[in-house]
């Protein structure tokens, strides 16, 4: 990538931000929307399932069998091709699973749920109750702890079981609604940033021709958070995998810009040494290192950035008191 990035002519970055674009869009929706999508077919066929034993209890009820068409009905709308992922033909394919689409269909698909166990015999509400209970018991989430004492409470085995049942299941399915539209929202934001980041890295690369410096600042980017990964054991955000790259090498290109302004002799608050290897010869090795390090750290760019910024603050004060006589 390093000789195709920096000695593969201008053609060479315009193709590897289009690749990185790409790749990024096939990852939210190949490792994000895909595996979403299949749990919601799975989950559309139990509820239907259910429906199914639902409507057979009770055959010569009107009104059941009613509830029971409109749950069904709902869930076809769910099944649709195009109403929640998109196909180039109804058995081909799925070319795009839109997250905005795939939020909602989760909400129906749990508005359908409740109004199943309103169908359900009182036992059936019963052993439900007692095993969400036991889901909210064992859940590290604040409050639910508390919510599992208050279904164990003596009105949760009278009649008023189904309602805490229905009221309960709103609650959690309400929560997990939310937080999903949450990291949806999150991941489209850092999409869009990833987009708008490529572009002003395009623009910068072809203008400035720093693009050793954004490549040392895309692979520092992107070593970042693989070492905090290696560190703490933890997977790393979604949002933080696709921007780090990007941010890292919009970081160092500025931040060999702010090496080159503080180490300028009129400010002097750098070495010379900054002076010949920044922003004026970016292929310097110490350049590459520096670009290299502004890249893997966000809080090093910062630093720099503040000490800029207080440069040009004290600057007028400090030329005024040399005036005075």
């Amino acid at each position: 990538m390093w000789q195709a990035v920096a000695g593969g002519g201008p053609w060479a970055l315009p193709v590897v931000c289009g690749a990185y674009l790409a790749i990024v869009f096939i990852t939210s929706r190949g490792l994000i929307a895909a595996p979403r999508y299949r749990q919601l077919q799975t989950c559309i066929r139990d509820t239907r399932a259910l429906a199914s034993v639902l409507g057979a209890a009770a055959p010569d009820d009107t009104a059941r069998a009613a509830e029971i068409a409109a749950v069904t009905a709902r869930l076809d709308d769910l099944e649709t091709n195009g109403t929640v992922a998109s196909r180039l033909l109804p058995t081909s394919w799925t070319v795009a699973i839109p997250l905005s689409k795939l939020a909602a269909a989760w909400r129906a698909l749990h508005s359908a749920e409740r109004r199943l166990l309103r169908l359900q015999t009182p036992e059936e509400n019963s052993a439900r109750l007692r095993a969400l209970r036991i889901r909210l018991a064992a859940s590290p989430h604040p409050g639910d702890a508390q919510l599992a004492a208050g279904l164990s409470a003596p009105a949760a085995a009278g009649p008023e079981a189904g309602a805490l049942l229905i009221a309960a299941t709103e609650h959690l399915h309400e929560r997990e609604d939310t937080e999903a539209e949450q990291e949806y929202e999150q991941q489209r934001t850092a999409l869009w940033l990833a987009a708008t980041g490529l572009g002003v890295i395009l623009l910068t690369g072809l203008t400035f021709d720093h693009r050793p410096t954004l490549t040392l600042g895309a692979l520092g980017g992107f070593l970042s958070p693989v070492v905090s990964v290696m560190r703490s054991q933890r997977p790393a955000s979604w949002g933080v995998l696709v921007l780090a790259p990007v941010g890292g090498a919009l970081a160092a290109v500025a931040g060999l810009l702010l090496v080159r302004m503080l180490a300028d002799p009129e400010l002097n608050v750098l070495g010379h040494v900054f002076l010949d290897n920044s922003w004026d010869a970016p292929d310097r090795p110490i350049a590459l290192a520096i670009a290299l390090l502004f890249g893997f750290s966000g809080t090093l760019f910062s630093r720099l950035a503040l000490t800029a910024t207080g440069q040009f603050v004290s600057a007028p004060a400090g030329a005024g008191t040399g005036q005075q006589p």
